[in-house]
């Protein structure tokens, strides 16, 4: 191990080191090349290319340089790590907060999300980030165990112009707090009587609040007590295809909204 770190260190202790092996494992290039996408100086891309060339990482070629097997290799495993470290900074302020039980696939895989946290301005941010979605989405799944009143206006004016279908699996809990409101409930049952929208209750409190809006997917992270830390959003396949698989099983354990026990 210790011959691995000490690899490891040498390449991480020069950004210039990185980005020559990586342009190199990508395809050819000169000297010239390098240099200008770089920025480097000639000296110290010979001293790059040398102790390259020293551990068989790169090879000349047709008046240039190109990455052995091995070098795109370790290209290819650099790369990867340097990726899952920007990825663990990001999720690093919530990391304590997020349903990690549930989300089973590769936190790798929200590499390129995008997280929205409350600010001091905006501190209802992952909120309007999800309303933003379901406002042009066309198709809307959730699995949730909150329905605010802001997303079901969203949702109403939508279906109601025969704008977006909706499926949606609640916990008891958030459906009965929207009908403890007399108005709220009213557009709750009417919502559910337009078509192409389907509601569910769920037989045990769900754990996510997860909106799938046209293939994206969003995740609100709240903490213990229930405050709001942040939202996710990604449309990494692996991502959407746990949201789908997630939503169905709940969609299929659930039961059907029955109107007329939450009728006055």
């Amino acid at each position: 191990m210790e011959a691995a770190l000490s690899e490891i260190e040498f390449l991480a202790l020069s950004e210039n080191r990185v980005s020559v092996l990586a342009l190199l494992a990508s395809e050819r290039h000169t000297r010239r090349e390098l240099a200008d996408e770089t920025g480097a100086s000639q000296a110290t891309l010979g001293r790059i290319l040398g102790d390259f060339e020293d551990r068989s990482w790169v090879r000349r070629e047709s008046g240039g340089y190109v990455a052995t097997a091995t070098g795109e290799l370790v290209a290819a495993g650099f790369t990867d790590l340097l990726s899952t470290l920007d990825t663990e900074r990001a999720l690093r302020p919530i990391v304590e907060h997020l349903p990690t039980d549930a989300m089973t696939f590769d936190l790798r895989r929200l590499a390129d999300a995008t997280i929205t946290t409350p600010s001091g301005t905006r501190p209802n941010a992952p909120v309007q980030r999800v309303l933003d979605m379901i406002e042009t989405a066309a198709d809307v799944r959730v699995f949730s165990h909150a329905f605010n009143e802001q997303s079901l206006t969203v949702v109403q004016e939508r279906t109601a112009a025969g704008q977006q279908t909706f499926r949606g699996v609640f916990s008891r809990s958030a459906i009965e707090a929207l009908a403890e409101d007399s108005a709220l409930r009213e557009r709750l049952l009417a919502l559910v009587a337009t078509d192409g929208v389907e509601i569910r209750l769920a037989r045990d409190e769900l754990p996510l609040a997860v909106t799938v809006a046209d293939g994206t997917v969003h995740l609100l992270v709240r903490d213990d007590n229930g405050v709001l830390q942040a939202s996710i959003d990604a449309d990494d396949p692996a991502v959407l295809s746990w949201a789908d698989e997630t939503f169905e099983r709940y969609w299929t354990a659930a039961d059907p909204l029955d109107r007329t026990e939450f009728a006055e």
